[in-house]
């Protein structure tokens, strides 16, 4: 009998499971575009490439916070103007060098937080919005930035009792998916930045293989008391959680935590075995790209936490392998760019809220990146030496990647273009590629130190970051989880506790499985007769007993239609008021819908108003300068008209003055030619006299030596005197002066003379232009300049000019002696700024001449010694001597 209870009441909870299945599934059942989704587990994707217009955009969000001075007497020179605005001032010794040029300049953020903002302040307007963001299946990327000692580390990391921006998420978001979490192992990584799933028996055995192995590091428990370190980083009454989240999703999270080391990737939270004789440096991770083109670090490890201190004790374990070091500007400066990633996978639950629906397409994973970038710094001020040195100069050149790619951003949105960001070049702005790209909202904190003596560098950073403000980035859409009914959850607990009333009401436990309940079942039924027999001839016992078991069963059959009747009557009130209750969420979704897009479409209006607004301040700001730009030109244009007039009255008078100068010297030129003409015809006549003179003496000397030599011959004897030879007479002599030439050609009575060439100066490795005028004169010299590699011509054109880099001009003209002087005139070829060619000249060479026959001029009239000095000089060779004027050096040739 209690077997045949027991089943009674197990048909009543199965048939109220049945009826709940088989009307949410019947009424839900998810449509086949909703349930339909590539992959595994993955982060959430940008929908397929639209037109422009339809691309929803945000700018990145950039806000700025001022630390306090570290003492009360020094200079400042960063003053908070409003909410969302702040000014630089020069500080005072900047001013004295420069002149005093240094003028105030005002920076716009979308928020300012002043030297007296908390960090529950700064967390509830920048950091808030992206953990509501990553509960609803969106990306986010924090990430601090700002010269060294800033308070970067601070605003991320916080201390005890003011905790940053890191702790506070994680609370945040722990607070919020709590009572939802997963049991352990039931996500777990595959690897690919994906996420698979896993059953309860799957995940069970999971969580006995990590509790049997001793050897693997266990990741913290949450039922451990905290680490006092970190014990009160948030108080209670600072915490918060977010209001909307789906209550019908199982949630699990996952957390990393990387450094980006002179360009090289280390996970911190990577258990190396630790080797006491030779200890191994860290191995560095290497990016890929998944299936959807997110970039992800491989080989990296994710630690499930499940509460806020796990989380932050695996963040702590991490931080304490960081790389810090002590600086002339900051005594624990950051030597690396550090990202804590929190991964949240989630995935629904099943039709009847109880287990999580074993559908891997079904799994989402978001996730949030909070970056705290190393400081830019100037080695001339931390005089950093050494590892110091090399790890700010991979510091700076990252920073200054970033810079680029956030250029070539705006330039390719403002402008239309379409350059290649260059991601590549960095690290960091590889890994964070798809941010950029619109994977999730960008929000960057620009930490600003007010002293003095960052005032350079913190005006880098303001610029950076006005810039960094007109980037917009493609705003992510919203998923759904899935297409099956809300509530589930809820109406699966009600259930259960309905259940458990009406149990109570019943006069038993709310446990159906319950002895004392099966016990009470069966007292309520007939008692059973006396069932002994101790006759065989009795004939009452039996019958008695069938008639007593007939009745109990009737009534156990009476028992189940009305548990049966019951049970449908429960099942069909349910689907009554599933129903209702469904048609109630229609009609709030909607409704909710439509003030979710009134609020969308007032957001963005307000957004249009203040974007047109601060576009407006900004043209009304640069049509101010280009007013005074323009005055300033119009001054200037005014000046240089003045200077141009006085200029062109200057040149005129200078013109006339020239020509006149000109006329004058035409005037002196033409007097001085007309007397030197005179002057050298008179001399040229004496010339000719004296020369006759000359001769007629020589010839009565002759006469008489001629008379001398007959009459001493005459007295030997009748001899026949030989015959007078013939002498060319004075006007022979006379024609033969005149009509001398440069370079008379040798007597044919001469000795023949071998030819002799002579090396030039100009002889050498480069390629020559030889320019010969065609009014030269051949002359039949010995020695004559030999050039090789030389391209001769008559007139010099740019052909042949472009193929030298040498250039010589042979000009003759007469000499002062009556004899051809030929100038050798030289000079380098280069090209001019048109594309054309010119030559400059460098040397002169001056090649010489003299007659072998010639008479020298120191020959005494009428002397013995004359005809041996006029054979001596008969027999000489031609002289060739070379001279420099015009100031050149004589450069010799090889």
């Amino acid at each position: 009998m209690s077997h045949s209870e027991k089943r009674c009441t197990g048909e009543f909870f199965k048939s109220r499971r049945g009826a709940l299945s088989r009307a949410s599934a019947e009424e839900f059942k998810p449509t086949t575009e909703t349930m339909q989704r590539p992959g595994k587990g993955k982060n959430p994707r940008r929908p397929g490439p639209k037109k422009a217009s339809s691309i929803e955009k945000d700018p990145v969000g950039v806000y700025c916070r001022i630390r306090p001075l570290g003492a009360e007497d020094e200079e400042c020179c960063v003053e908070m103007i409003s909410s969302s605005t702040i000014q630089l001032h020069a500080p005072d010794g900047l001013k004295a060098n420069r002149n005093g040029e240094y003028k105030e300049t005002q920076y716009s953020f979308k928020k300012v937080f002043g030297i007296q903002t908390t960090q529950m302040e700064l967390f509830e307007d920048v950091a808030r919005p992206l953990v509501e963001d990553l509960v609803h299946c969106k990306n986010g990327l924090l990430f601090t930035y700002g010269v060294t000692g800033s308070g970067k580390t601070f605003t991320m990391t916080g201390s005890p009792g003011e905790g940053g921006l890191l702790p506070r998420s994680l609370d945040m978001l722990f607070n919020s998916i709590g009572p939802f979490q997963a049991k352990r192992f039931v996500f777990k990584p595959d690897d690919k930045n994906g996420m698979e799933i896993q059953n309860q028996v799957d995940a069970l055995l999971e969580r006995q293989k990590r509790d049997s192995q001793q050897s693997v590091p266990k990741t913290p428990s949450s039922r451990q008391k905290a680490d006092p370190e970190f014990a009160d980083m948030i108080s209670s009454e600072e915490a918060c959680k977010s209001e909307n989240v789906d209550e019908d999703c199982c949630y699990s999270v996952f957390v990393s935590y990387i450094e980006v080391y002179n360009n090289y990737i280390y996970d911190l939270l990577e258990d190396a075995p630790i080797d006491p004789i030779r200890p191994k440096p860290p191995q560095s991770k290497i990016l890929r790209e998944d299936q959807n083109h997110n970039m992800y670090v491989a080989g990296c490890t994710e630690v499930e936490v499940k509460s806020t201190e796990e989380a932050f004790e695996v963040f702590w374990k991490g931080q304490k392998k960081r790389r810090i070091a002590n600086t002339q500007l900051n005594r624990e400066s950051s030597r690396s760019h550090s990202v804590f990633t929190v991964k949240l996978a989630q995935a629904p639950l099943d039709a009847d809220g109880d287990h999580i629906l074993q559908d891997k397409n079904q799994v989402n994973v978001s996730q949030l990146c909070l970056v705290d970038l190393a400081g830019s710094e100037r080695t001339s001020r931390t005089r950093a030496e050494g590892s110091r040195l090399r790890e700010a100069g991979n510091i700076n050149q990252s920073l200054m990647t970033l810079r680029t790619c956030m250029e070539v951003l705006r330039e390719n949105q403002m402008c239309g273009t379409n350059k290649m960001v260059p991601y590549r070049d960095s690290k960091v702005t590889h890994l964070f590629k798809n941010y950029f790209d619109g994977e999730g909202k960008v929000r960057m904190i620009v930490c600003v130190n007010p002293k003095a003596d960052d005032y350079d560098e913190t005006m880098l950073v303001m610029r950076f970051a006005e810039m960094t403000q007109e980037v917009e980035v493609a705003r992510p859409v919203d998923r759904p989880i899935c297409g099956l009914a809300a509530g589930r959850r809820h109406r699966n607990q009600a259930f259960r506790d309905d259940l458990s009333r009406r149990l109570e009401e019943r006069g038993g436990p709310s446990n159906a499985d319950d002895p004392a309940l099966l016990n009470q079942l069966i007292e309520s039924l007939p008692a059973m007769p006396p069932c002994e027999l101790v006759d065989p001839a009795d004939d009452q016992t039996l019958p008695r007993l069938i008639e007593v078991l007939q009745r109990r069963h009737c009534i156990r059959q009476l028992m189940t239609e009305q548990y049966n009747k019951t049970a449908n009557t429960l099942a069909s009130m349910l689907q009554q008021f599933d129903g209702q209750l469904n048609a109630k969420e229609t009609f709030l979704h909607d409704q909710r819908n439509r003030l979710s897009e009134k609020d969308k479409v007032i957001v963005n209006q307000r957004l249009e108003i203040e974007r047109l607004e601060k576009k407006s301040k900004t043209l009304e700001y640069k049509i101010d300068i280009l007013q005074k730009t323009t005055d300033m030109y119009e001054h200037d244009k005014r000046s240089l008209q003045q200077a141009l007039e006085t200029r062109e009255q200057k040149l005129q008078r200078e013109l006339s003055e020239r020509r006149r100068m000109e006329q004058r010297m035409h005037g002196m030129v033409s007097d001085t030619k007309l007397k030197w003409e005179k002057e050298c015809e008179r001399r040229v006549n004496a010339k000719q006299l004296e020369m006759q003179n000359k001769l007629w003496v020589k010839d009565e000397k002759l006469k008489q030596l001629k008379a001398i030599v007959t009459e001493s011959s005459g007295g030997g004897g009748p001899t026949e005197r030989p015959e007078k030879p013939d002498r060319p007479s004075r006007e022979r002599d006379r024609n033969l002066a005149q009509k001398r030439s440069a370079s008379p050609s040798p007597l044919p009575t001469a000795p023949p003379v071998r030819p002799m060439h002579r090396r030039s100066q100009s002889a050498g490795g480069e390629k020559w232009v030889d320019h010969k005028p065609t009014s030269n004169l051949d002359l039949d010299t010995v020695m004559q300049p030999i050039i090789p590699n030389a391209i001769k011509v008559s007139t010099p054109n740019e052909k042949a000019l472009s193929k030298c880099d040498k250039y010589v001009l042979r000009h003759q003209e007469l000499a002062s002696d009556g004899e051809i002087e030929t100038k050798l005139i030289k000079g380098n070829v280069f090209k001019t700024r048109g594309g054309g060619q010119a030559v400059q000249f460098t040397d002169i060479e001056t090649l010489k001449q003299e007659c072998p026959t010639a008479p020298s001029r120191k020959r005494r009239s009428g002397s013995g010694e004359g005809s041996v000095q006029t054979e001596d000089i008969e027999n000489r060779p031609p002289v060739a001597s070379t001279s420099t004027s015009y100031g050149y050096q004589k450069r010799r040739k090889p």
